[in-house]
């Protein structure tokens, strides 16, 4: 695991780019050559910013509770547990992150997993320098390129399909899947709805006030919103939350 801070992260000289217009991205992958190959061609991009390196899902899930990375790029081929319960884990404390996952072939198994687990994109290890860094950006302006996947193959899409169905007949009792809101997301929306702040939400649900900051990151780009109050509002058309008690 390698962590970039300070002058590591600034090897060709200071940025003076506006560091919140940055994109701070976590690479994680087994081998380190293709770790470093990443770096350098992310590098050069003005509007990126490398906050470290992970060979493994311990490694991954540490920096990215650390730093709160906006991009992770996920080896799908991680040693045990694995690239599918890594993201599965980030997803889950750090929502606001996109994860984009990297694969060595187009298996419908590993995209089927991948949707499940909330990646944003589902790509593969020998895509072009030019691509990953559009890709990037398109990502972290809160595109679910994942989606296009999907679309172009019917055998997943049905699977997909057929997973909403049983959330929709089982509830929370059925099998995570990706939704466009997670129930934890859908508990926060539904309670900001009864007019809690964020940190009344955060003492009901016992998280953090930051979690819950996250949390609504998160919605709010999922659902391209610009505020609790659209997000609540387009959640309650919806049927996803209850309209509040007089």
């Amino acid at each position: 695991m390698t962590d970039y801070s300070g002058s590591e992260r600034r090897r060709g000289g200071p940025d003076r780019r506006n560091p919140e217009l940055r994109r701070k991205i976590l690479i994680v992958d087994d081998h380190a050559l293709f770790r470093v190959g990443i770096r350098n061609i992310l590098e050069r991009e003005p509007d990126f910013e490398i906050i470290g390196e992970a060979e493994d899902p311990r490694g991954a899930f540490d920096l990215a509770q650390q730093h709160s990375p906006d991009i992770v790029l996920m080896d799908l081929s991680l040693p045990a547990p694995g690239g599918i319960e890594a993201t599965q884990r980030i997803k889950r404390e750090v929502p606001s992150a996109a994860i984009i996952c990297l694969a060595v072939t187009e298996d419908e198994d590993q995209l089927f997993d991948a949707i499940r687990a909330g990646a944003a994109a589902f790509i593969l290890k020998d895509v072009g320098p030019d691509d990953l860094v559009t890709i990037i950006r398109r990502v972290g302006a809160g595109e679910y390129l994942i989606n296009d996947k999907v679309f172009a193959r019917p055998s997943v899409a049905s699977r997909v399909l057929k997973e909403f169905r049983e959330l929709a007949v089982f509830g929370q009792e059925a099998a995570p899947i990706f939704a466009p809101l997670s129930p934890r997301e859908v508990e926060i929306l539904d309670n900001i709805a009864q007019g809690m702040t964020n940190k009344q939400v955060a003492y009901a649900l016992t998280i953090s006030e930051q979690t819950v900051k996250n949390h609504m990151s998160s919605i709010l780009r999922k659902l391209s919103v610009n505020d609790r109050t659209q997000a609540v509002v387009y959640a309650m058309k919806q049927g996803w939350i209850r309209i509040p008690e007089d």
